[in-house]
C-alpha cells in the first residue's frame, strides 16, 4: 500500500479567478516508492479559532459569533470553512499540487465575519484530506482509498485573506438585507437626494446618533 503524507506549504491570493479565490500550495509525498498514475482528491477546511489569541478590538468584533470572552472556553469552536476536490496528476516521491479555494464576503457566512473581525497575525486551518489514489504497478493499476487520518495544518496569514478582499472589493463589505428593508432604504435615498447607498446609511446613522429633542 502507498504511504501519503500531505503539508501545506503556502497560500496566495489567486490574481484571475472569476470570484475571490485563495490558493493553497500543497505537498504530497509518497514515501514507499510508489508510482501514482492519480489522486482524486478531497479537501475539508476548518478554522480553529481556539488556537490564536485576539487583541480586544477583534473579541469586541467576535461577540456575535462567540459571545463574551468569560464564554470562549465553551463557544470558541472549530468551524467549517470548506470543502475543496482536485484532481492530483502522476508523480513518484513528491508533487506540489494547487488547491483552489473559492471565497465569500457575504457577512451572513460564519467564515466571512470570522476574516472581516481580524486585524492581523494568523489564522488556524486544519485541513482534512480524503479521496481514491490510482497506483501504477507491473500488472497494471490499483485503487486505493485516501487513509481519513490524513491532515496537515497552515497558519494563513490575515494579509494574504485581506489582499484577496481588496482585489475584488477595495474598502467596500456586502452585508444582506431583506426586500422591504431595500424598499425603505430607497425611499429615504430618494427623499434626502443621497448619491449612493453608503451616504445613505450613513445619513440614517447621524440620525440616530443625535440626542432626543
Amino acid at each position: 500500500m502507498a504511504t501519503l503524507v500531505f503539508d501545506c506549504i503556502d497560500a496566495r491570493a489567486e490574481r484571475y479567478a472569476v470570484t475571490p479565490t485563495l490558493a493553497f500550495t500543497v505537498r504530497i509525498a509518497e514515501t514507499t516508492g510508489a508510482q501514482v498514475h492519480a489522486i482524486a482528491l478531497r479537501c475539508q477546511l476548518r478554522i480553529e479559532p481556539q488556537r490564536r489569541r485576539y487583541a480586544d478590538a477583534e473579541a469586541e468584533r467576535l461577540g456575535d459569533l462567540f459571545g463574551t470572552p468569560d464564554r470562549w472556553a465553551d463557544t470558541l469552536k472549530p468551524m467549517q470553512w470548506a470543502t475543496v476536490q482536485v484532481m492530483v496528476p502522476g508523480f513518484t516521491g513528491a508533487t506540489d499540487v494547487e488547491l483552489p479555494v473559492p471565497c465569500t464576503y457575504d457577512l451572513e457566512v460564519a467564515s466571512a465575519r470570522y476574516f472581516h473581525a481580524l486585524d492581523d497575525g494568523t489564522v488556524a486551518l486544519l485541513m482534512l484530506y480524503s479521496g481514491t489514489a490510482f497506483l501504477a504497478t507491473d500488472a497494471g493499476y490499483t485503487v486505493e482509498p485516501v487513509p481519513w487520518r490524513a491532515e496537515s495544518t497552515y497558519r494563513l496569514p490575515v494579509a494574504v485573506w485581506r489582499e484577496m478582499v481588496d482585489r475584488d472589493f477595495p474598502n467596500a463589505g456586502w452585508i444582506r438585507c431583506s426586500r422591504e428593508t431595500l424598499d425603505a432604504l430607497a425611499r429615504v435615498k430618494h427623499r434626502l437626494a443621497l448619491p449612493t447607498w453608503d451616504a445613505t446609511i450613513e445619513a440614517l446613522l447621524a440620525e440616530a446618533a443625535m440626542p432626543d429633542g
